[in-house]
């Protein structure tokens, strides 16, 4: 008996032990596909993002082929595209002009910042920021004024020395997540002499609190400017921040002098630090190299010529506009070659110190091996293992640390180790999207990492919630996408229907949607969130756009029109500020109508001019003779018919 009551035991603990491995593989299986989903979302979020920046990138050319072609329709108004593209940085603007007529009333309760600065008003900033107090135009200009006093004296690199007992911090992307700023701060301590700090750029944009985080980083620079170091990237551009948020922001906190912090803040982007060394051994950027990097060029340049990537010096644009056309995929150096590195008279950069910059900001390694235009982004280059290694040992460096890339771990480390990606920003698409990181090095230690991610209530629920919250912004921002190129899709759809079925195989509508909208993406793997598909496998094309349109601000507007619009609201968006000179929010309808023609050619668009002259007569509500284009642009938004409420996104 007791025989069988062993044998029964062991029965039982086999099986248990079996419906245990049961289970256990189940559960490998689910989190296995909760992560390919995850990794989908991700995808998605990315390859629309870089689609965005490279749109961003081509204002350039476009901006280059306008001084080729406005000053010959619009002679009389030569003048207006000198200032688009010469207009000069007020480096001796006397301050007072701006802080003598700002008061600070006394009914003002945020933070009251005290000059000299000292590290009481970077706590009392802190403080103030954490109970979502603003603020006063005053100080922050003050701030800007005092940052911009310093940051001339700098060179183009900051040269660091660490010690076995002295650690520095390096921060990436940070994207105006506040929050993101304080936790790091909590784990790692305040800025100061013994706890110093590098945030390698891209501190503004897309997140909610910029200004918070650019005033904490200056106060703190300004407190501590041999200790806290701050390099430029790509998004503290002011043509950037028009596209990304900063500017709509600052506008919105600072109703009544938003323009003046824009001015002056547009300044102090010019003179930030490209980069940072670190030891003589560690280079930090924003972005990246190319097989053309040259430090002793980036060391020389005259950093505060570089307004924005995209409005390239004058003489550039006269000397290089051609060239500049024939390379519309990029603008890095890679494609290029060497160009002429004479100084014109009004000591702009040249083309080579110009590409210099932009590959330095935009760049991304890659594992193929060489150096080839980043066709995602538009601009820089991506770079190879085998680049590194000869720009780093040319330079007698050892590591490259950038920033400048989403890393669902907050970091990542490439080319054996000589590149390393920190990136600051959690959940930078969505809840739950990403990790941040920053790292901790000294002299002769090997980097530490360390990972973190802001919590709330939708990060603490189940892993297939959060996964399902992603997956369902990121294909709504797909479909907009698709929705912005409807008449092309459809177009495409139907050269591959040829029994006019109203159907396609997969295959045909994976390639079909590659082709018209360059997202890089796994169509096939997507479908089934994108169209209805068949028993035979064959995909119902017009079912794409069922549940979402673009609404009209007007009935008589023409769909074409109407997608157009929409597809390049954003470029028009920043073509229409850069042309109201006086910021009154107008521009005229000749304007309209000379840069809309402008636009049409350069972009390939086939909209006729008997279109524009009666949008532009639409648009011109009061008859006045001028456009409020901004409230315009607002007018188109996507509804999504599974949704609540509209969003608007203009």
């Amino acid at each position: 008996m007791g025989c069988g009551s062993s044998s029964a035991k062991a029965n039982k603990s086999e099986k248990a032990l079996e419906a245990a491995l049961v289970i256990q593989n189940w559960y490998r299986r689910y989190r296995a596909r909760l992560r390919a989903r995850q990794h989908y979302a991700l995808a998605i979020f990315q390859s629309v993002e870089y689609a965005d920046e490279q749109g961003q990138m081509q204002l350039s050319n476009f901006f280059s082929f306008m001084l080729e072609n406005y000053t010959k329709t619009h002679n009389e108004e030569s003048a207006l595209v000198s200032q688009l593209f010469e207009k000069p940085i007020q480096e001796n603007k006397d301050r007072q002009e701006y802080l003598g007529v700002i008061e600070v009333p006394d009914s003002y309760d945020g933070p009251r910042l005290q000059f000299p600065l000292t590290f009481t008003d970077i706590d009392l900033l802190l403080r103030a920021f954490k109970k979502h107090q603003t603020l006063h135009a005053h100080y922050v200009l003050e701030v800007l004024f005092e940052a911009r006093k310093i940051l001339k004296q700098m060179p183009n690199f900051s040269h660091i020395k660490t010690f076995p007992s002295k650690e520095i911090t390096i921060c990436g992307d940070l994207h105006g997540k506040l929050d993101d700023l304080l936790l790091i701060f909590y784990k790692n301590g305040l800025p100061s002499e013994n706890n110093p700090y590098v945030f390698n750029g891209d501190f503004v944009d897309r997140g909610n609190n910029s200004m918070e985080i650019l005033m904490i980083l200056l106060v703190s620079f300004l407190v501590y400017p041999t200790d806290l170091h701050l390099n430029r990237g790509n998004h503290e551009d002011f043509m950037m921040n028009l596209r990304y948020g900063f500017t709509r922001e600052i506008l919105h906190k600072y109703k009544l002098h938003g323009r003046k912090i824009l001015q002056v803040l547009e300044e102090v982007y010019t003179w930030l630090p490209i980069g940072t060394i670190i030891d003589d051994e560690i280079l930090v950027i924003h972005g990246g190299i190319s097989e053309s990097t040259d430090l002793n060029t980036l060391h020389h340049i005259q950093r505060n010529k570089m307004r924005s990537v995209l409005m390239p010096p004058m003489s550039i644009n006269r000397e290089h506009a051609a060239d500049l056309k024939r390379n519309k995929a990029g603008l890095s150096t890679c494609a290029h070659g060497k160009a002429e590195s004479e100084r014109s008279s009004t000591e702009q950069l040249t083309k080579h110190e110009w590409e210099q910059i932009i590959d330095l900001l935009w760049s991304d390694p890659r594992g193929r091996k060489g150096c080839y235009p980043n066709t995602s982004r538009g601009g820089g280059c991506y770079f190879g293992p085998d680049v590194t290694s000869k720009i780093l040992n040319k330079n007698k460096l050892k590591m490259l640390i950038r920033s400048h890339e989403c890393k669902p771990d907050g970091y990542e480390i490439c080319h054996d180790g000589k590149v390393i990606t920190v990136f600051s920003a959690s959940n930078y698409y969505e809840e739950g999207s990403n990790r941040g990181a920053y790292i901790r090095l000294s002299y002769g230690t090997t980097p530490q990492f360390f990972q973190y991610q802001v919590t709330s209530s939708s990060c603490l629920s189940p892993l297939h919630q959060r996964v399902s919250a992603m997956e369902f912004s990121a294909f709504k921002i797909l479909k907009e996408r698709m929705l912005s190129r409807k008449t092309d899709l459809i177009s495409a759809f139907q050269l591959r229907d040829y029994r006019r079925t109203g159907k396609i195989s997969l295959a045909q509508w994976a390639f079909s949607m590659e082709s018209i909208l360059g997202l890089n993406l796994p169509w096939r793997s997507l479908s089934s969130h994108l169209v209805h598909i068949d028993e035979d496998g064959n995909v119902d094309y017009m079912s794409s756009f069922q549940d979402v349109h673009i609404e009209k601000p007007f009935k008589e507007m023409k769909s074409s029109l109407l997608e157009t619009l929409y597809r390049y609201r954003s470029d028009l968006k920043i073509i229409f500020n850069v042309i109201d000179t006086d910021h009154s929010g107008l521009i005229s309808l000749d304007e309209f109508r000379t840069m809309w023609k402008l636009f049409n050619t350069h972009y390939n668009v086939q909209i006729d001019d008997s279109q524009i002259d009666e949008l532009a007569n639409i648009m011109d509500l009061n008859k006045d003779g001028n456009i409020d284009f901004n409230e315009f642009l607002k007018a188109f938004y996507v509804v999504h018919k599974h949704e609540k409420s509209q969003s608007r996104l203009a």
